[in-house]
């Protein structure tokens, strides 16, 4: 009579595909900001994960979404879910650290 309810509890994220590594495979940095925690000043700070993208539709530049996942290889942990913007460039080369840090939104840019 009871049902069991399946509850998702994967992480999701939200990153630009920095490079395509692979075949279905592309390399997503997660920007953020934090203070430090002495001198107070904002530092910017990035993670890269390792990401399946099954369809190989994701290219250098584009903002995706993505969701944790069972170990797929050596390092991907992660697959694209969506994604949410496209990139404006058509070239296919490699986003720089810069880049990815000025999308960032700041304490005085999200007012």
């Amino acid at each position: 009579m009871s049902q069991h309810v399946r509850h998702n509890r994967r992480k999701t994220l939200i990153g630009f595909v920095t490079s395509r590594s692979g075949d279905k495979s592309v390399k997503v940095t997660i920007a953020y900001k934090s203070p430090h925690p002495l001198y107070h000043k904002v530092v910017n700070r990035q993670t890269v994960v390792h990401v399946h993208d099954e369809k190989n539709e994701t290219k250098p530049g584009d903002k995706v979404e993505i969701m944790e996942t069972r170990p797929l290889s050596r390092l991907k942990r992660w697959r694209v879910i969506t994604v949410i913007e496209r990139a404006e460039s058509t070239s296919d080369l490699a986003v720089t650290e810069s880049d990815v840090a000025e999308t960032v939104p700041t304490k005085t840019t999200q007012a």
